[in-house]
């Protein structure tokens, strides 16, 4: 009998990091590492100066993903990181927000 491999469930990450986040590159590291983990979603910077962020993926990349949101690039200082769980959406990509 073949070995089945379960499928992991997606989750759906919404992100909000607070601190020196925004011209630091926060929002282009997030692409890179949420990249190259292979999550979907996107990142934007708000008016509050703080960064917002959707990360969809399987639940150990996802949680992985928010614990790199914790230190983020290393020009950044991050204070606070505000974490809710949604449905996914199925997002396709990830990409930078306006």
């Amino acid at each position: 009998m073949p070995n089945s491999t379960p499928i992991p469930k997606l989750i759906r990450a919404h992100v909000w990091i607070s601190g020196r986040v925004q011209g630091v590159g926060y929002r282009y590291a997030t692409v890179d590492t949420a990249s190259q983990l292979g999550l979907t979603g996107w990142v934007r910077n708000l008016p509050d100066s703080r960064v917002e962020a959707v990360f969809e993926g399987a639940r150990e990349v996802v949680e992985d993903m928010v614990r790199w949101c914790h230190s983020g690039p290393p020009a950044a200082v991050v204070q606070n990181v505000v974490v809710e769980y949604e449905e996914p959406e199925g997002l396709r990509g990830f990409d930078v927000r306006r």
